[in-house]
């Protein structure tokens, strides 16, 4: 798999994100480039799109992918790609507070470390539903990674769309996120409006 991985820091900044978006609390101490040219929409569009890819870790195939599952469905087709994003298993980890970060969440998936609705599910990619029950698996919940895991994550808030128990280390999708409850800085109708040329 295709991954990016040059300075996590320096892309943010190039990309206009604060590193607490991806669960990162370093800051870059340069400052952002200030440029004088005039982006062109075409610009703007891409950027949102790069944007939002890189918050949640995710390739061009599947992005577009997530736009064209997104686009058939009712409703506002920029909100209904960020709540199936929103939705994906290694993001909802992150939002429990089962990780410190969506890179950590995404590798901590992969090695088999959860359980849905008490099934092993190592696809970070899974989309949960209304209703699933996300767990840390019984033969991690002890170890030391989740007890730091725990400790760093005591204060985070979790979004009202979730229900997390952070003493048994698990939580419960409650329901589907509204674009008020999804904290991500990106204006997704430009992306809309890239992928509809």
């Amino acid at each position: 798999m295709a991954k990016s991985k040059g300075p996590i820091l320096k892309r943010c900044r190039s990309l206009g994100i604060d590193p607490t978006y991806l669960g990162y609390d370093k800051k870059s101490k340069k400052n952002p480039k200030v440029s004088h040219r005039k982006v062109s929409e075409y610009g703007l569009q891409l950027k949102e799109k790069q944007k939002t890819k890189f918050i949640y870790g995710v390739l061009e195939r599947q992005f577009r992918g997530y736009f064209e599952e997104a686009s058939r469905k009712k409703g506002i087709t920029g909100t209904v790609l960020l709540q199936i994003l929103e939705s994906r298993l290694d993001n909802v980890v992150y939002r429990l507070g089962l990780a410190s970060s969506r890179p950590q969440a995404r590798v901590l998936v992969n090695h088999g470390h959860f359980t849905v609705n008490g099934k092993k599910v190592n696809i970070p990619s899974y989309l949960t539903k209304v209703g699933d029950v996300i767990a840390v698996k019984e033969s991690s919940v002890n170890s030391e990674l989740f007890k730091q895991i725990s400790e760093e994550n005591a204060k985070r808030a979790v979004p009202a769309w979730l229900d997390a128990n952070k003493e048994a280390k698990n939580g419960k999708v409650v329901a589907v996120p509204t674009r008020e409850e999804i904290d991500i800085p990106v204006e997704e109708h430009l992306i809309v409006e890239l992928y509809s040329k």
